[in-house]
């Protein structure tokens, strides 16, 4: 006996087809970051919150003080480097204001290095201030010897 296959099943087949392919779409993960942060300290909440408007998984420690430094340390941000907060994403390091797109560069482009540092707390930076009145800054990526190069420069607003 011969089976045919009716125009209605044809359709029917076609539909569960492209909406299966589209499944995987749909579900792509959010890249997950974890923080060190002081408890107190607004402008890492601030940068947190543009993280996860931006699609970042963010989880939090609440850290200060000396085993905030250690973690530094330990983690290999030199002394000229350090920041605020400190987070740790896909194997590197995300020392301060870091802006998205550069922490997402480093994704994409997976050099060998610690991470990424914007020191101090430039004004302007994502989580200190609004960006049209931003200070000239740079965002330094971090070698495995500790030395320093800028990735990113952001031109005074």
């Amino acid at each position: 006996m011969e089976y045919r296959i009716s125009r209605r099943e044809l359709m029917l087949g076609a539909i569960a087809a492209s909406v299966t392919m589209r499944v995987p779409a749909m579900a792509e993960t959010r890249p997950a970051i974890h923080v060190m942060k002081d408890p107190n300290c607004g402008c890492c909440s601030a940068w947190i919150e543009i993280l996860e408007n931006d699609g970042f998984d963010v989880t939090t420690e609440e850290s200060s003080g000396t085993r905030l430094r250690r973690y530094k340390i330990d983690n290999g941000i030199p002394q000229n480097m350090v920041s605020c907060h400190t987070g740790r994403i896909d194997g590197y390091i995300i020392e301060g204001h870091v802006p998205v797109a550069d922490i997402r560069r480093l994704l994409d482009e997976r050099p060998d290095a610690v991470g990424l540092a914007v020191p101090d707390m430039p004004f302007g930076s994502p989580g200190m201030g609004p960006e049209s009145e931003r200070e000239a800054y740079d965002v330094f990526l971090i070698r495995r010897d500790g030395s320093t190069e800028v990735f990113t420069s952001y031109a005074a607003a």
